[in-house]
């Protein structure tokens, strides 16, 4: 009895101490709370701007570890307006048909001056400029499809159409400048009168962007006859897209002012400047080649150059604030840019790698039916139906006024990765086709320039090790945020009662995310909450995510208290944690696609695909965290936690596999969907258009075929050698006899006569590769005449 008091005594004292606030300061957050302070290493001004820049949207629920799917579901389909989607089907459609990535790279080297007239001239340089300033004022989703169906035509044309409307001069005078600047520069930008380029990599800084050596110096000079008050600046820039044609130069540098003639600030810190590009002492440095794309792209740099404080982008008022310009515009352009561009460069390598692996016949066998070819279309499907989604929904959170820094990088990172492994499957069907170059190659351009992407706005393997996890976990996290700015409130007596709210809130989060990820684990989330009204063969992945939410949850909270400040530097581990969260996002895209389009029966083979796959590799991630922990007693323990019964997922199976690889080898609505949004031309002199008019012709052929095989096996069709017409190539001369005599037998029409010798015309057209004189020369770049039989009957 007296050792039941005294249980009940401690734990009276235990709950009080953890439920009253006043107590609970004084034995328990008091001195954790003094604690912190001096062990939360200092944060600079750039670190600090960067790590709040932007918003927190969906990913902040999936921090949370018991996601609100009703709210992800509820939010509005993004949808173009007429005149956006007029702008697709008409302008946008012109410019894809005027330029190609062969024109480009091997006769221009650039865009064609008719094609940048068309590009001015159609406002393709102003798509996020308003209207009362002469531009498009397009919203994000209309932005991201035309990006989107550029990349699937010409790389040239994508890029120097995606430049201006992402991180730049427009995007940055529309949020900072002055109204000045803004009637002076974004009419002439939306027109094209001006060419704008943003100068902020150097060669001593590239992912560490915030160390840029470039420095001006505020000083007084000549400017219009008069001494004023201006910047001498020196930089020297590399990899600057559109640089080496700009007319206006948004250039990033670090300003300080010595002689304190703009205050008592020495260090002003990083500044963003419109430089004209003619102005004395701007050096516009020649052309990089990468990888042979040739938008324009090059170095540019300038000496002590002399410019007034009225170039600031915002005016003086706004030296020193370029970090946090910078910063808060990225999020954004991150959410379109690339990820636009990449899905396109993917549905490119679906829709034509799919029909070609239909009408290539190896061993009298369309390639595509091989379970070999299935696997990498497989792939390519689920791969692409799950980017697409995730194109769509970031996009669309743009338009709902986010700015999902986090969110922007998970896409960024993942949609690129996912183009490398679409395009390197691509080119593995693709054969000989794929590896030599010319008009009649699709592909090759797409798989030299995959590296770029990979490349820009946050090198992928920087997105993934240091910012996805190591910004989502402050960012998203309901209460670390709170904590760290507490704790560096310069008042304690003020900072305690707002970190003591915090760190018991976390406390609560803590236990209440581990007690529900094990409990969910245990009964293999079969209980699990569901939104309601969901399609039912998606409601346990809901479950299942909602079990993986709660379980990352809880290992993030032990991952950050039992590592502290060296998980940042733990940069594998925080790599999974940071898949394991972009994993979540991405199939919430996918769930969220699938009930948005209709729950389309013939597009569930690519949603479970893309399911599966994600959910097998994330429960990889957890088990790369778990297995690479440094305490390993720590390790079993949450092993068992998230884990109790086993691993839940396997990859996706052969037979899901084959269903994928069959959607993409035939005409379908599921495949018009999957590929919905890039420019299919209906031509036989066009690369991409022979592929597709050969695959209807196959498809169209493919019965007439079977009967007349059929009649060759009854003895119907008796002439010529009928062992070797039995066993003929389609196109081959014995192939074309045997049709001749089904033909003369009355077995087939003599429309299905002329059918046969269609797909045989389109499919040689299709398969041709382009050979060359010694010297290369374009123009006598050729393709294999038609075969002899068919020159015959043509």
């Amino acid at each position: 009895m007296n050792g039941f008091l005294i249980f009940l005594a401690v734990a009276v004292a235990l709950a009080a101490a953890v439920l009253l606030p006043p107590l609970r300061r004084m034995v328990l957050t008091g001195p954790i709370f003094g604690l912190y302070r001096k062990m939360l290493p200092a944060m600079s001004q750039t670190e600090k701007e960067a790590l709040e820049a932007g918003t927190v949207w969906w990913e902040g629920e999936l921090f949370s570890g018991k996601p609100a799917w009703d709210r992800l579901l509820a939010y509005p389909r993004p949808q173009l307006t007429a005149a956006e989607q007029f702008f697709l089907d008409n302008e946008c459609e012109a410019l894809c048909a005027m330029t190609s990535d062969w024109d480009t790279t091997q006769i221009h080297h650039d865009l064609s001056p008719e094609v940048w007239a068309y590009v001015k001239e159609k406002g393709f340089l102003g798509m996020i400029i308003p209207k009362r300033y002469g531009g498009l004022e397009f919203s994000a989703i209309a932005h991201s499809a035309v990006v989107q169906k550029l990349s699937t035509r010409c790389s040239a044309a994508a890029v120097s159409v995606m430049v201006p409307n992402s991180l730049g001069p427009a995007e940055l005078l529309l949020h900072y400048g002055t109204e000045e600047q803004k009637e002076y520069y974004l009419p002439r930008l939306a027109k094209g009168l001006e060419i704008p380029a943003f100068a902020l990599t150097s060669p001593q800084a590239g992912s560490d962007a915030a160390a840029i050596p470039d420095l001006g110096i505020v000083c007084k000079g000549q400017w219009q006859g008069r001494e004023v008050i201006g910047m001498r600046v020196t930089w020297d820039k590399r990899y600057i897209t559109l640089g080496p044609i700009c007319t206006i130069l948004g250039l990033a540098f670090r300003l300080q002012d010595p002689e304190h003639l703009l205050g008592e600030v020495d260090d002003l810190g990083i500044t963003c400047a419109l430089v004209p590009s003619d102005h004395p002492g701007v050096n516009i440095g020649r052309r990089h080649f990468p990888l042979n794309a040739v938008f324009q792209n090059g170095p540019n740099s300038g000496k002590d150059v002399f410019m007034p404080l009225d170039w600031i982008i915002g005016g003086p008022a706004m030296a020193g604030q370029g970090w946090r310009m910078l910063m808060e515009c990225l999020a954004a352009g991150r959410s379109i840019s690339l990820p636009s561009s990449n899905t396109g460069m993917s549905k490119l390598a679906v829709r034509a790698t799919g029909a070609y692996a239909r009408l290539r016949s190896q061993f009298k066998t369309a390639i595509g039916k091989f379970e070999g070819i299935e696997d990498p279309l497989a792939r390519m499907g689920g791969n692409t139906y799950m980017m697409d989604a995730a194109r769509t929904m970031t996009a669309g959170a743009v338009d709902l006024g986010e700015k999902p820094s986090v969110a922007s990088a998970i896409v960024k990172y993942h949609v690129t990765e996912r183009t490398r492994q679409v395009v390197n499957d691509a080119m593995d069907i693709l054969g000989g086709k794929g590896i030599c170059l010319g008009p009649n190659n699709f592909m090759g351009r797409a798989y030299q320039q995959v590296p770029v992407a990979i490349t820009v706005e946050g090198a992928n393997i920087l997105t993934r090790s240091l910012i996805i996890f190591g910004q989502g976990a402050i960012r998203c996290h309901p209460y670390v945020l709170k904590e760290m700015q507490a704790a560096r409130e310069p008042d304690a007596e003020k900072g305690l009662p707002d970190f003591d709210r915090a760190f018991a809130g976390h406390l609560w989060f803590i236990w209440s995310r581990g007690f529900r990820a094990w409990s969910m684990g245990l009964t293999g989330s079969h209980f699990g909450p569901a939104p309601v009204g969901v399609a039912p063969e998606t409601r346990r992945y809901y479950q299942q995510l909602t079990r993986f939410s709660a379980a990352f949850a809880f290992l993030s909270d032990v991952s950050m208290l039992v590592m502290g400040g060296d998980l940042k530097r733990k940069e594998k581990l925080s790599a999974r944690l940071g898949d394991i969260l972009s994993l979540m996002y991405l199939c919430s895209a996918t769930l969220k696609r699938y009930e948005a389009e209709g729950r389309q029966a013939g597009d569930a083979p690519l949603m479970h695909w893309a399911i599966w796959d994600a959910m097998f590799k994330m429960q990889n991630a957890f088990e790369g965290v778990i297995s690479n922990y440094p305490n390993r007693v720590i390790a079993a323990l949450l092993h068992w936690y998230i884990f109790p019964l086993g691993r839940p997922y396997v990859v996706p199976s052969d037979k899901l596999g084959h269903e994928v690889a069959r959607t993409l080898i035939e005409p379908s609505a599921t495949r018009d969907r999957l590929t919905a949004g890039m420019y299919v031309p209906c031509r036989e002199d066009d690369a991409v258009g022979v592929v597709e008019l050969a695959l209807e012709a196959t498809v169209a052929a493919e019965p007439v075929e079977a009967r007349i095989r059929a009649a060759v096996k009854d003895g119907k069709v008796g002439a010529g050698d009928t062992a070797g017409a039995r066993n003929a190539a389609p196109g081959s001369a014995a192939y074309m006899t045997m049709a001749t005599h089904a033909f003369e037998a009355g077995v087939i029409t003599a429309e299905e006569h002329a059918l046969l010798q269609r797909r045989i015309q389109l499919r040689d057209r299709a398969i041709a590769v382009d050979d060359f004189p010694q010297d290369f020369s374009v123009e006598q770049a050729t393709t294999p005449p038609l075969p002899e039989p068919l020159r015959k009957v043509a």
